[in-house]
């Protein structure tokens, strides 16, 4: 089994994307150890504020008002360019790589232009033992069933 894996797509302003660990083998998870954005559209020239969310939970979370109480919530990104040269380009992520997964996740974004947003996330497996196992599939169901 391969020690990490990307994910990686674009997403239009707005909207949710399936993370999908429908392949989850037996004895193993995953954990977010990157979570990036990039813009798609008018690179350099523009006003970029975007922001999105990955969380185990059942219902997306709002990109733009995280709440870290949320014990689904195990991904929180920004990405901030100002058209003005003394601005520089910033990004900020917050991970929760304690967070063990082992069933789909949703990631939602959003930008404040009307472009879609690019956007990479990085997993590294984890070996389990059954009894780690069964914990873990317990609470990330107990989680996206609230």
């Amino acid at each position: 089994m391969r020690k990490t894996f990307v994910m990686r797509g674009q997403t239009a302003k707005g909207l949710t994307e399936v993370l999908n660990f429908g392949k989850y083998k037996a004895g193993y998870a995953y954990r977010l150890t990157e979570f990036t954005l990039y813009p798609s559209l008018n690179i350099g020239a523009a006003d970029a504020e975007m922001c999105a969310v990955i969380t185990a939970g059942k219902t997306p979370l709002d990109p733009q008002n995280p709440n870290f109480n949320d014990d689904g919530l195990i991904g929180s990104t920004l990405f901030v360019d100002d058209a003005a040269d003394h601005y520089p380009a910033s990004t900020h992520t917050v991970i929760n790589d304690t967070f063990i997964i082992t069933q789909n996740l949703l990631l939602t974004v959003f930008n404040s232009e009307a472009s879609p947003i690019n956007w990479q996330c990085r997993f590294e497996s984890v070996k389990m033992t059954g009894s780690e196992e069964a914990a873990v599939n317990y609470k990330q169901f107990a989680i996206s069933d609230e």
